[in-house]
């Protein structure tokens, strides 16, 4: 499928409206100042009620905008999913399933080189959280299920058999390269880039 019938194949996306501009503003305030204070105090011992004062809003009004307290740190991760399947989707259909998964994951290690200091502070946060590892570990399971559609297409694979685990052992392997890379780019403190260690990763289960 070329880039051009990908597009024609898109509907066009309706712009959001003042109510999901306002929401999206809100929650993007929300979030800054969340980070600050776990930064601060770490996640435990920072409480709902402080992020809530700091923002300006009752503690219900702060759940209507998240769920928990994990939503808060782990929201953003849902578009990054899309994110990441979408430029799967982009790649060239000659490019085989594993390079392409390794090159859907550019828009992972470009967002953090822009702010490889918050993204560090980030990752470590989640890595030493109990809560938040096992939220992060349900998010990146939905993750799996956004890029099980084109690795499979790729592969040749019918959703009409069950039994053909190949797309889901591609996606599940990247994705746990994916989670090495980053612990090791906390504990190395990000002198080696994310992305050099992503490739050492994921080109050791190639070779």
């Amino acid at each position: 499928m070329t880039e051009t019938a990908r597009t024609a194949d898109q509907p066009a996306r309706k712009p959001p409206g003042l109510r999901e501009r306002v929401r999206a503003t809100v929650q993007a305030e929300v979030v800054e100042v969340a980070h600050r204070l776990f930064t601060e105090q770490g996640f435990d011992r920072t409480t709902v009620d402080q992020i809530a004062a700091e923002v300006g809003l009752s503690r219900a009004s702060l759940f209507r905008y998240f769920g928990t307290k994990e939503d808060i740190v782990l929201g953003g991760l849902e578009k990054s999913g899309r994110q990441i399947s979408e430029a799967l989707t982009a790649r060239p259909d000659d490019e085989r399933p594993w390079q392409a998964l390794r090159r859907s994951f550019d828009v992972l290690t470009r967002m953090n080189d822009q702010d490889p200091e918050q993204a560090l502070s980030y990752l470590r946060m989640l890595q030493e959280t109990p809560s938040l590892r096992a939220r992060h570990y349900e998010k990146q399971l939905s993750w799996q299920e956004l890029l099980l559609p084109e690795i499979a297409r790729r592969l040749g694979a019918s959703p009409d058999r069950p039994e053909d685990t190949r797309p889901s052992a591609l996606a599940a392997a990247a994705l746990a390269c994916l989670d090495v890379a980053a612990t090791g780019w906390v504990a190395c403190e990000g002198k080696v880039p994310l992305a050099e260690l992503l490739d050492r990763a994921m080109g050791a289960l190639r070779e």
